[in-house]
């Protein structure tokens, strides 16, 4: 048995349609949803909701709090996925680089660009994508999202097309 440690942040994977205000907000973590949808059959997971926030109300301690968070948590497990909006997550993806004095084990960040509430999300795709890289790959900090696996530094939302690229 694989031991992962799922970190949840918030951002539009996880966001959630408010009928009376027509918004999408980050209100509850729908992760569990997720992973129930997906057969993980030799993997077990351990969720720990860290925040539930947009990537764009993250602050500098935010992304120090989360990088921490998934160096020690390499300590304990074979890999960590960290699922983060995609706004900022270069940002925390760079952070884990300096925060870790080693990075002994995979750490692979995803997210969507469409939030799971949504008919046509990739928030499915990523999350798979993402639990099946980090039982693959070298140590080091990855992304994993729309079919591609890319290491840091150097990953940067690439806006104009939706997805991340190796600058």
């Amino acid at each position: 048995m694989r031991r992962i440690a799922l970190i949840s942040t918030g951002g539009t994977i996880e966001k959630t349609y408010d009928e009376l205000s027509g918004v999408l907000h980050n209100e509850v973590s729908i992760l569990d949803i997720m992973l129930a949808r997906l057969d993980l059959r030799g993997v077990d997971i351990e969720r720990l909701q860290l925040m539930n926030k947009d990537s764009m109300e993250m602050s500098e301690q935010d992304h120090t709090l989360i990088a921490a968070t998934a160096c020690r948590a390499t300590h304990t497990h074979d890999g960590v996925v960290v699922v983060h909006g995609t706004d900022t997550l270069s940002e925390t993806g760079e952070k884990m680089l300096v925060v870790a004095e080693e990075i002994e084990k995979p750490i692979v960040l995803t997210g969507a660009m469409r939030p799971y509430a949504l008919r046509n999300t990739d928030a499915i795709q990523n999350l798979t994508e993402a639990l099946l890289a980090v039982q693959v790959v070298d140590p080091g900090v990855y992304v994993a999202m729309h079919n591609n696996v890319l290491a840091f530094p150097g990953v940067i939302k690439d806006r104009e097309h939706g997805t991340f690229v190796k600058s």
